[in-house]
């Protein structure tokens, strides 16, 4: 082992001591694992197909439920469209545009929102079955991932409404700080509701409800914190920008803006499943492999069972060691030991380490 690869152990061994460190490479770890930038990436797609539509169909609602009075239609739109702050003006205009010239671009665009939900919604079970390494026999079948389809719909439509009602509280007290710290805390209550509600719908029923409490937080919290940065940014930088940029820009800009909403999703169900899993610390450098380690892996090829009657079976080498157990056996892995998982074909789980002599390794 040479001086860098001992420094490398050095800080393992320091991270894996300390908890919060250890939790948090864990989690950025399994992002890693899953292949969380790609999952990402596919979200951003879904999400950009969905907020035109669902800001066509909000702006309709407002109109027809608040006809009677202008001011308070002008505040919710206002906070509505605050929601995404790098073009919500743009957003506005143009939304407005459709609405009053072109019925038929109504309707399109209602049965626009219906369509991208729905693979927005497909999307987001398909993230959902990966970060929680579901396998095959019990993702969701066609008619179910329909009714789920639905659901989300109406829980993202309810829970913009809530949210744009909360976020608007500010305005009424005019320029207030207390009403506007107010505002931002109804919001990001409402927001952590609305991840705790998406969640639930999109999340396989095997994961219990409180399980998705802890990534609703940190989701709802980041991405209040992210719409109020962006409005900082927009209010203090970009005024009279778009006229410069046009387009080009305000499409760059709500692909930047949902981008960094779907990873803050997709991190904070990462954060779910390794505190419902234990899933730290994990180490920097292999061997040895940490019992999270060993659980991630197992969990990973489980994860390809495709039918209930087959089995599928996973065996790791060597006992789990953590990097001071490591650095103290001299840098040996005890082979004496042979750790494994394995699912039975009725979809139940064991976990099993057996005392005794390694059999001979395959070559």
């Amino acid at each position: 082992m040479n001086a860098a690869q001992r420094t490398v152990r050095r800080v393992d061994a320091f991270q894996q001591r300390h908890g919060p460190l250890a939790f948090l490479y864990g989690v950025v770890k399994k992002y890693g694992n899953d292949n969380g930038g790609n999952l990402t990436v596919q979200l951003t797609y879904s999400l950009f197909t969905t907020v035109f539509p669902l800001l066509l169909l909000l702006v309709t609602v407002l109109t027809l439920v608040l006809a009677n009075d202008p001011s308070l239609r002008r505040h919710v739109a206002h906070s509505a469209f605050a929601q995404f702050p790098i073009i919500g003006s743009d957003l506005s205009r143009n939304i407005h545009v459709m609405k009053r010239n072109s019925a038929f671009g109504l309707a399109i665009g209602i049965v626009g929102l219906v369509y991208g939900t729905t693979g927005l919604a497909g999307t987001g079970l398909y993230t959902m079955e990966q970060v929680w390494n579901v396998p095959g026999p019990e993702r969701p079948g066609f008619v179910p991932r329909m009714l789920r389809s639905l659901l989300f719909l109406a829980t993202l439509g309810i829970g913009l409404i809530v949210t744009t009602t909360l976020s608007s509280f500010g305005t009424f007290g005019g320029h207030s700080l207390w009403a506007e710290a107010v505002a931002e805390l109804l919001a990001a209550a409402g927001n952590v509701g609305l991840y705790v509600a998406a969640f639930r719908v999109l999340t396989p029923s095997p994961v219990r409800t409180r399980q998705l409490v802890a990534g609703s937080v940190f989701a709802g919290i980041a991405w209040t914190l992210l719409q109020a940065a962006g409005g900082f940014v927009v209010n203090h930088y970009l005024k009279g920008d778009n006229a410069v940029y046009g387009t080009f820009g305000t499409v760059l800009g709500l692909i930047a803006w949902i981008y960094l909403g779907a990873q803050v999703t997709v991190y904070a169900a990462e954060i779910n499943a390794v505190l419902a899993g234990k899933l730290w610390p994990r180490a920097l450098m292999h061997p040895p492999l940490t019992a999270a380690d060993q659980r991630t892996l197992a969990n990973q090829v489980v994860q390809s069972q495709r039918r209930p009657e087959q089995e599928v079976l996973t065996r790791i080498w060597g006992t789990p060691m953590s990097a001071e157990e490591y650095l103290a056996a001299g840098g040996a892995v005890d082979l004496s030991v042979v750790g494994y998982e394995r699912r039975l074909p009725d979809g139940s789980e064991q976990a099993e380490r057996a005392a005794e002599p390694a059999p001979s390794r395959p070559s």
